[in-house]
């Protein structure tokens, strides 16, 4: 055991427990000191045996244990008094030697580069010993010691830290970013592995530390943020144990960190961050956010690390638990939505579930048995009557739960009993496990839901009971006063959807649950109060249920009669009720009824009767347009569909009630899908429902517009089509497109026209033009829906047909006029794309080189830029270029649109795969441009030369046998990419190349002479 320590007065505290406020200039200067190698005097057996210790440390993790000990045991006999076994020894080092060795060492380590894992080795082995050591010395001190100076007395591991420490913060400023980075890292991990620091030094690290953070270099960066989040934390805690407390500094670092979470462009800084800032209200939202960030890492992070350790899920907000789910498992990387599937099943459900308890009331690491009240609450906190709707993340995050939990697949059952008191939770449950065990390919899963679900009779059964109950609730609200309370059916609702989602999912090769099932759906869809989405779901089971779709039609019109006259029935039966009270109540009373009353009464009986036909007729509409989402025979060929269209939709769109309009067109759209004939026929309706429509009529039938347009194709493209009929199509189009006031006309109208467009139902340039306009347009950078449309359609559309690309190609020309032209009106706060960028995009777009042909070898370079494969359209490019130098060559061409024009053509791609008058006539065109001046700048005129000379290499070369790929790099110089090689070679023709080859060469010669010339003249 070593002797007592030295006592002296003591200066340490805790990191959170500052008691001075200096600042890093007040103490010292905060200039950068050379570094500088001192003497070092003769070498001593003390610095033989720490440089062995630190020698071994840095070769490997493995016994740094043990080298802490045994440099602890160095420390020891230089630091403390001998005890009386060794007071006859001599003692040779003393404390300042020891502190001066391990100093020396770390000097050493300032200049280890960061790839260098010995770096990294020795700062992990001194930060051990560091805490170890204060650990053991402060066992030694006294509690009196402690009570009398109030603070964490001296020791030799707390002067050691802060020796170094002052050696440390001047090269935390170094010019040596790797020199800054070493100095960072020991900081960081010494205010990590240590309770308490020196006070003189706390501000100075502090300061350091915030200055690193707008490092330049990324890796500095990040270790200053490791440190700043164990002070940030500190910090946070003693704000928290003192609310009242004015702590500025806290505060403001607090906040760097948080912006630098939010906006620092490494994602190994923002990671760092994401895992070491202290958890708190203040900062949670900031480090939640990062599930939307740009790196998978930091997303895996979240979830994997930083949610796990966050606690009970439940202290969240409702929304916040929507939206990491959401976000999560529809991230585009696997590893996040794996991350976030294994957060589901396991960490919440266990937050749920409980884990298992020992006696003494503490929970203990063990995965709670499977429990379904835990899983029903789970469901409960994710709001599951919402969350399980269409677009809803309820059903994704219960296929990852029972993927992941064979145990609550095997515990799960679904007896009587469950199946007696369904609540929206347990009949998701049963709905979203029937969904996993029928949707797989797996026929154990298969065979484990034919085990644990009901037969179809059992479950109609259960169907009818829920159902019935759903509509006495509806009939009971619909009778209730104005006054009383309206009982709540929205739960009930979810349970007979779920329910109906079940039964969609069954196999109905059991004929008496078919019949059975049968039966209930036919006499349910005749009921006239039921909600439009169980509606829906019923007419889908019925056509399960249903052997042929004729058969379907039938039932299901005789269910739109049924609820048709029932309700017309029930309507007169109230009506002459109402008429006989009338006269009775008119022959008791002594005065007789003015003709006023009368006709007040009268009115307010029509309205309610025209109301109650309207929805009549919605209702019926509705299911006719559920069973035409169903079917897909020739329209003619059924009978039952053809007396619909007669005696209901047609009528629907003479109406003169809107919501009976609208939806009939809807139902007539429908129908034309499944009849040419017909949609020729309504397909001028359409068109001016559009233009005289309303908003929401207007996005309907550009809808049935574009499945019509798909469905039949030859309404537009055929030859015997008339014109008018044709252009009018296009003009729908043009008009949606430039409907900047209503966005979702718009939107609706891009998306329709990209969907006709990429399937070559429309064949529009000018089309073509608008919406390449409207992608570059600034008004539409808002509306992410065009935008993420157009983001996908154009450069698929260009690259996907030869003929779309020319079609681009023809159109560039006009559209960077366009541009041009929208840049000068616009005021000068506005933000629009640069012009050259939308060049460069163009050109792009028309490259024949990423032109891809089915069943051909695609067009293209690889990765190293070599050998080229065959099959390129030369005159693709040719043709752009053309357009693009007719327009820059004509007097109306202003400076500006020149340079963008020019600059474009200086970037085309030549290939002697073209028509010799192409290649001659383009050719002719450089020259023009050349001989003009017409470039602004030298960085112009290369390029125009440079495509010229390729130009008149591919002429020499057209209609030859063209030389290899090889020969091609090394003739073609200057060229802006390599030309791509024929397919066949001789010995004769390979000796004409190599002539041309040379004869280009003294022309390009020639031609780099009279452009230096020309730029010393200028």
């Amino acid at each position: 055991m070593p002797g007592r320590v030295s006592a002296r007065a003591s200066t340490a505290s805790r990191v959170a427990n500052k008691s001075s406020s200096q600042t890093l200039g007040s103490r010292r200067t905060t200039a950068s000191p050379a570094i500088a190698i001192p003497d070092e005097g003769a070498s001593s057996s003390l610095r033989v045996r720490i440089c062995s210790i630190f020698s071994d440390a840095q070769k490997s993790t493995a016994g740094h244990r043990k080298l802490a000990v045994s440099l602890r045991k160095v420390q020891e006999a230089c630091c403390y008094e001998p005890s009386q076994k060794q007071k006859q020894a001599q003692v040779e080092h003393g404390e300042d030697d020891f502190n001066v060795e391990v100093a020396r060492c770390v000097i050493r380590l300032m200049t280890v580069k960061k790839s260098e894992g010995a770096g990294d080795r020795i700062v992990r082995f001194l930060a051990l010993f560091l805490k170890r050591a204060s650990d053991q010395d402060a066992a030694f001190v006294s509690g009196a010691e402690v009570e009398d100076t109030q603070s964490f007395p001296e020791t030799p591991s707390t002067r050691l830290t802060s020796h170094i420490l002052s050696i440390l913060i001047p090269f935390l400023g170094s010019k040596e970013k790797v020199v800054r980075y070493r100095a960072t890292q020991l900081v960081a991990h010494i205010i990590n592995s240590l309770d308490s620091v020196d006070d003189d030094y706390y501000h100075m690290i502090r300061m350091g530390l915030l200055k690193r953070v707008r490092d330049k270099e990324a890796m500095v960066r990040v270790q200053a943020v490791l440190g700043l989040g164990r002070l940030a934390g500190n910090e946070g805690e003693e704000d928290q144990e003192d609310p009242d407390s004015d702590n500025d500094d806290a505060n403001g670092l607090l906040q760097t960190l948080l912006e630098v979470l939010q906006n620092d462009p490494s994602a190994d800084v923002r990671r760092s961050l994401l895992l070491n800032l202290p958890l708190t209200p203040t900062t949670l939202p900031f480090l939640l956010e990062r599930a939307r960030d740009v790196d998978p890492a930091i997303r895996r992070a979240l979830y994997s690390r930083l949610l796990p350790a966050l606690g009970d899920f439940r202290h969240l907000s409702l929304s916040m638990r929507e939206k990491l789910l959401r976000w999560g498992l529809r991230d585009r990387d696997e590893n996040v939505r794996k991350a976030t599937g294994k957060l589901f099943r396991e960490r919440w459900i266990e937050d749920c579930a409980g884990r298992p308890k020992t006696d003494d009331g503490t929970e203990t690491e063990q995965a709670a048995p499977p429990s379904l009240n835990g899983l029903l609450e789970l469901l409960e906190r994710i709001d599951v009557v919402n969350s399980a709707a269409d677009n809803g993340i309820a059903a994704e995050a219960m296929r990852e739960f029972w993927l992941g939990r064979p145990d609550y697949r095997d515990a799960i059952s679904f007896d009587d009993a469950f199946w007696d008191q369904l609540t929206p939770e347990s009949i998701f449950v049963a709905r979203s496990f029937n969904d996993f065990c029928n949707e797989g390919d797996d026929s154990k899963f298969e065979a484990l839901g034919e085990e644990k679900m009901p037969e179809v009779t059992k479950l109609a059964f259960f169907l009818q009971r829920y159902t019935n109950n759903l509509v006495n609730s509806i009939r009971n609200n619909d009778a209730l006063s104005e006054n009383e309370q309206e009982e709540d059916t929205v739960e009930k609702e979810f349970v007979v959807e779920q329910l109906l989602h079940i039964a969609k999912a069954l196999d109905y090769t059991d004929e008496i649950g078919r019949r059975k099932m049968f039966a209930l759906l036919r006499e349910t869809l005749a009921i006239a109060e039921l909600p439009e989405d169980i509606t829906r779901l019923v007419v889908d089971v019925l056509r399960g249920v249903c052997g042929s779709e004729r058969e379907f039609c039938g039932i299901v019109l005789e269910a739109v009669a049924e609820v048709h006259d029932n309700v017309m029935t029930e309507d007169l039966k109230a009506e002459g009720d109402e008429s006989f009270h009338s006269a009775r109540s008119e022959l008791s009373t002594d005065t007789t009824p003015t003709k006023s009353n009368g006709n007040e009464d009268n009115s307010e009986i029509d309205e309610s009767k025209a109301i109650k036909e309207i929805m009549i007729n919605m209702n019926c509409l509705h299911i006719a347009q559920c069973m035409l989402e169903n079917v897909g025979e020739d329209l003619q060929q059924n009978v039952h569909l053809v007396t619909m269209l007669n005696n209901l939709v047609v009528p629907a769109v003479r109406s003169h009630e809107a919501p009976i309009r609208e939806r009939g067109l809807l139902c007539l759209g429908l129908c034309c899908l499944l009849d040419k004939a017909l949609a020729e026929e309504n397909l001028t309706l359409f068109l001016h429902c559009f233009t005289k429509g309303h908003d929401a009529l207007q996005v309907s039938a550009l809808h049935v517009l574009c499945d019509i347009l798909s469905t039949h194709p030859d309404l537009v493209t055929a030859d015997h089509v008339d014109p008018a009929l044709k252009k009018s199509v296009y003009k729908i189009f043009s008009k949606g497109l430039k409907a900047s006031h209503t966005p979702e006309v718009q939107s609706v109208a891009t998306a329709a026209l990209c969907k006709l467009m990429l399937t070559s139902v429309i064949r529009d340039e000018e089309l073509l033009k608008q919406l390449v306009i409207l992608f570059f347009d600034p008004a539409c950078k808002e509306n992410a829906a065009i935008t993420q449309a157009l983001s996908y359609f154009l450069p698929v559309f260009s690259h996907s047909k030869r003929e779309n690309m020319k079609a681009m190609a023809a159109i560039a020309a006009g559209v960077v006029h366009t541009q041009i032209n929208l840049a000068d009106e616009l005021d000068e706060e506005e933000e629009t794309v640069r012009v050259s960028v939308v060049g460069n995009m163009l050109v792009d777009w028309t490259d024949p080189r990423k032109l891809v042909i089915p069943g051909v070898a695609s067009a293209g370079w690889d990765e190293a830029g070599g050998k080229g494969v065959i099959g390129v359209d030369g005159e693709i490019h040719l043709s752009l270029a053309d357009s693009l130098l007719e327009r820059a060559l004509s007097p109306g061409c202003s400076r500006e649109e020149r340079k963008v024009l020019l600059s474009m053509s200086g970037k085309i791609y030549v290939s002697p795969n073209a028509s010799t008058e192409k290649l001659q006539a383009v050719t002719d065109l450089f020259a023009e441009a050349i001989d003009a001046k017409i470039a602004p700048d030298a960085t112009t005129r290369n390029g125009l030369n440079k495509v010229h000379q390729a130009l008149t290499k591919a002429l020499g070369e057209a209609g030859k046998v063209q030389p290899s790929i090889e020969d091609q790099e090394v003739g073609q110089g200057m060229a802006d990419g390599p030309t791509v090689p024929g397919q066949g070679s001789d010995p004769e023709a390979t000796k004409m190349e190599v002539d041309d080859d040379q004869a280009t060469q003294a022309q390009d010669t020639l031609l780099e002479e009279l452009l230096d010339e020309e730029d010393e003249d200028s």
